[in-house]
């Protein structure tokens, strides 16, 4: 077992604990300019966290996932709200899921596919950020499609205004949101992936794993962000 003073020299041995939250995931964390202040599932179970260790916590923002990954050897951050991978389990530990996040496609309006399953077809280019979670999982299931990668997720939306590829893949909030801004595109019906988001700890803070294991099963019953903690899939 662990006790919290071994998982505090862990992950806050100044006495903050700085927590890396993706901000291009908006349906786990996003600005509020009402409340000033960042909101969300991700933002609340950070809050839950420092206040069960009694640390300060500070939310380090980063634009995307990759971000997060290539700040980890620079140690900006002591744990991170990020998807887990089996490619990243030699360098992170990660929690059970405390929530999935649902990822589907962008297309063109006049587009004639109009759920996720039937973009699957000979031809069809989708364009996905190469270090994104759902990437690795659209890169297993497409049979026909072809995936071009880009930076990020906003490369992607590039892609498809720039009709470089027939659809963008993406966190399906973060693609209404585009919807909303880009005339002329619409988010297709259905998904083609749950992506289970994770805290992930460096490898060497075994303590603070164990004490995270633990920390999301007892959140398991609790309600974050207006929805339960309880994971999809």
């Amino acid at each position: 077992m662990f006790t919290l003073d071994e998982v505090r020299s862990e992950i806050a041995p100044a006495g903050t604990i700085r927590a890396a939250v993706n901000m291009s995931n908006a349906a786990l964390i996003r600005w509020d300019e009402n409340a000033g202040a960042l909101v969300g599932p991700s933002a609340e179970i950070a809050g839950r966290i420092a206040h069960e260790l009694n640390r300060g916590l500070s939310l380090i923002r980063y634009g995307s996932a990759a971000d997060i990954l290539s700040a980890a050897d620079g140690g900006e951050w002591d744990i991170a709200f990020i998807a887990s991978d089996p490619s990243r389990t030699d360098r992170f530990s990660f929690s059970p899921p405390y929530i999935s996040v649902e990822a589907t496609y962008l297309v063109p309006v006049a587009s004639p596919y109009r759920t996720a399953d039937e973009l699957d077809s000979n031809g069809i280019r989708i364009a996905s950020a190469r270090s994104a979670a759902y990437t690795k999982q659209l890169e297993r299931i497409l049979k026909r499609a072809t995936v071009l990668h880009v930076d990020s997720p906003a490369a992607a939306l590039d892609f498809l205004a720039d009709r470089e590829c027939d659809a963008a893949a993406g966190l399906t909030e973060f693609l209404f949101n585009a919807s909303e801004r880009m005339e002329g595109f619409r988010v297709v019906d259905g998904v083609f992936s749950r992506i289970p988001q994770t805290i992930a700890v460096h490898k060497r803070a075994a303590n603070a794993s164990l004490f995270f294991a633990d920390f999301v099963r007892r959140l398991g019953g609790a309600d974050v962000g207006g929805e339960k903690g309880g994971v999809e899939g």
